[in-house]
């Protein structure tokens, strides 16, 4: 189980109603196949902008009732047949952050990398929110923090894949704050500072993934259920990071199938803030 944002969809589970499968599916599949024309493959960056352009013409195509490019069929056609419920804003939103990911930028501070996640993550949540026809500020407000949580998890536990490529998601404020360069991280250097600086992050998912959890417990039958395990895998994927005292420059810690009774468990017994 990754705690990557589009693999924590509750697409085939038995915990998503029968009635919003086909859109869960549909919003899945636009962001896993946009996500991929940014990342996946030999392309160049100046063809995979432009690839990303046509997908967002696409998008717009559809959202006005037009026939979109024969292009990815799979993808707007079942998009179009949910349109109604979803608000394409949220949508383009995704397509920003995957643009931006093409020339990943460096960071200043928590709160310009916060409004990365506003896009790259938080739409996810309010997209799925929008199915259950929960729209109160709180209930959004909380779900913006589960899923800005679930990114900046996603990014410490993938330092080790992140490096290599170049991509950097510590703010420079952290860095200096604890001594270190970007460099430093870009290379994995592990030592008493790195992990100093890993732990001041995964404190600072916590806090977020703390605040948004109550909302697992106001939401309604399934979805509740389904957001409960997206709660508990976040914070198990931070458990496993403190385990290794905080190594994730090192290795990468995962949840894997040998986790799911104790992630039941956590589910099951989870009080208003865990």
């Amino acid at each position: 189980m990754s705690v990557d944002h589009y693999e924590n969809f509750p697409v085939a589970s038995v915990l998503c109603p029968p009635a919003l499968r086909p859109a869960v599916i549909a919003i899945y599949h636009f962001a896993r196949t946009a996500d991929d024309l940014a990342d996946e493959g030999d392309a160049a960056p100046a063809e995979r902008r432009q690839a990303l352009r046509d997908y967002r013409a696409d998008l717009a195509a559809t959202v006005a009732g037009r026939a979109p490019s024969p292009r990815w069929p799979r993808v707007f056609t079942p998009l179009a047949r949910e349109m109604h419920r979803l608000q394409p804003v949220l949508l383009h939103d995704l397509l920003d952050a995957f643009e931006q990911d093409l020339a990943p930028p460096r960071y200043r501070d928590r709160a310009h990398l916060l409004d990365y996640c506003r896009r790259s993550a938080n739409p996810v949540g309010r997209l799925l929110l929008g199915l259950y026809g929960v729209n109160d500020a709180d209930s959004l407000r909380r779900s913006d923090a589960i899923c800005s949580a679930l990114q900046l998890i996603n990014f410490w536990q993938d330092f080790t894949r992140d490096g290599p490529n170049g991509r950097l998601y510590v703010p420079h404020d952290d860095l200096d704050r604890h001594g270190l360069t970007a460099d430093d991280v870009l290379a994995c250097r592990d030592g008493a500072a790195a992990r100093a600086l890993i732990a001041d992050l995964c404190g600072w998912a916590r806090a977020l993934m703390r605040d948004g959890a109550p909302l697992a417990r106001t939401l309604p039958g399934r979805a509740g259920w389904e957001l409960r395990l997206v709660v508990q895998g976040g914070l198990l994927i931070l458990d496993k990071i403190a385990a290794g005292g905080h190594d994730s420059l090192l290795r990468r810690p995962a949840v894997t199938a040998s986790d799911l009774p104790r992630l039941l468990w956590r589910a099951l017994t989870m009080r208003a803030t865990p």
